[in-house]
């Protein structure tokens, strides 16, 4: 067998001095790359389809800036990598914290607020960032103690994926319950006792009670609180604006303050919040039928919970349409105040009708023929307002139980989420406040617009 014969000296030490090709950002010259060009249809000379062409070339035919050296990507797809990754790592974290089930969050505090007859103010504004900083915890929470589960159920979550790592979440787990604590202590020693048993719920629900009977119950207790906590932060704020304009006033006829105390006894916050309690067992009843439904949304499989559930939903929609406390019914089917409550109190409520011995409303002389809802604005949005969270959580749940498949029963949960909002403003409108619920509302559409791009389960 002939031996090829040697390259000649000359040949070999010009070779370094020829010109070296390129391909997506790297320095031609091995076997690789002639392989990769030779897929462009033009022998390494032009580009392929799908690959970007050489940059310009400089003057004396120097290769732009922008070119990668040898072993390097292009710094183009580098900025790409660098600016892509910062959203990324914002999307794990929203998907951990379930970023678009906040907005059913906010209407606690204010439903709460309704519930005791006080305006939102300071304390309301505390409460609710209290109640936002423990949601999110128990977020975190949540999926730090079920990532082994999730690992198999659900390996898109963000830390079986590990997009996340387990001890920032749960990091981000203390430093939120913290904050929580912190803003509810802002609001009084009563508020930061209420938002200690919520902290306390929520940590005990997501490590241990959650695989337990009584875990639908303790989700339960966390809502019932979180409204409890939105009342008694505005009454304690509202007590303490009140006592200085006492303290003010009798400094001004000569009084001490300690007189004044001991002849007009202050009730306590607390004491003041109890008013609340309805509607907080009404609001921890939703909750428990939600919870009660996502226990079963990873697998499926359950018919009786799903009708159960809706006929609990529909109980309580007929109890938020009932007659409020402290109202009795009259002849016409309207509603008085009792004890003498007089006029004043008979219109807050909105539900008192003409001819009862209260002032007539604007409007109700020329109703006289109709149902005393009918002319009635707040009885009418009450109305309107429940048939909301009732179409809201109402059909998903007839879906999953028609079909128990997964993803039905986790639209039958996102559903009942979604509810609280309309629900919360129910409340709000129930207790006299008809603004607070209308605001609650406005909330719907920026939580439907949020769970198109994050998931609320």
């Amino acid at each position: 067998m002939r031996r090829r014969p040697a390259l000649p000296a000359a040949l070999v030490a010009a070779l370094p001095l020829l010109p070296a090709g390129r391909g997506d950002g790297f320095a031609l010259g091995g076997p690789t790359a002639v392989t990769q060009d030779s897929l462009s249809g033009a022998g390494g000379t032009a580009p392929a389809p799908d690959r970007p062409g050489p940059p310009p070339a400089g003057r004396n035919g120097e290769r732009g800036a922008d070119d990668a050296g040898p072993g390097r990507p292009a710094a183009g797809s580098e900025r790409d990598s660098d600016r892509a990754a910062p959203r990324e790592r914002l999307r794990a974290w929203a998907e951990l914290l379930r970023v678009s089930a906040l907005f059913s969050v906010p209407g606690d505090a204010l439903a709460g607020a309704a519930a005791v007859g006080r305006r939102p103010g300071r304390g309301t504004a505390l409460a609710m960032g209290a109640s936002l900083c423990l949601y999110e915890a128990g977020m975190a929470l949540n999926d730090w103690a079920d990532r082994d589960e999730d690992a198999v159920d659900r390996p898109h979550r963000p830390i079986p994926s590990g997009r996340v790592s387990p001890a920032a979440a749960l990091g981000a787990a203390g430093v939120l319950t913290a904050a929580g604590l912190a803003l509810a202590a802002r609001a009084g020693r009563p508020a930061l006792t209420v938002a200690t048993g919520l902290a306390a719920t929520v940590w005990a629900y997501d490590l241990h009670l959650k695989h337990t009977k009584a875990g639908p119950a303790a989700m339960a207790a966390a809502r019932s609180l979180d409204l409890l906590l939105g009342a008694t932060a505005t009454a304690a704020a509202t007590g303490v604006r009140a006592a200085g304009r006492s303290r003010s006033h009798d400094h001004v006829a000569g009084a001490s303050a300690a007189a004044t105390a001991t002849a007009v006894p202050t009730p306590g916050a607390l004491t003041a919040s109890l008013p609340a309690l309805p509607a907080a067992l009404v609001l921890g009843a939703h909750t428990y039928g939600v919870t009660a439904v996502s226990r079963h949304e990873a697998q499926g499989g359950s018919t009786g919970t799903p009708l159960a559930v809706l006929a609990t939903t529909t109980a309580l929609a007929a109890a938020v349409l009932g007659v409020p406390p402290g109202q009795a019914p009259d002849r016409s089917g309207a509603t008085t105040a009792q004890g003498g409550a007089g006029p004043r109190d008979a219109n807050r409520t909105g539900w008192a009708d003409a001819g009862t011995g209260a002032t007539p409303r604007p409007g109700a002389l020329l109703g006289r023929g109709l149902p005393g809802w009918a002319t009635d604005p707040t009885r009418l949005l009450l109305i309107t307002l429940t048939g909301a969270c009732l179409r809201t959580a109402g059909p998903p749940l007839l879906h999953a139980a028609l079909n128990p498949s997964p993803q039905l029963t986790q639209r039958a949960v996102g559903g009942g989420i979604r509810a609280m909002i309309p629900l919360q403003a129910a409340l709000a409108a129930r207790a006299g406040a008809p603004v607070t619920g209308l605001a609650v509302m406005g909330l719907v559409p920026l939580a439907r617009s949020l769970a198109r791009k994050v998931s609320l389960t």
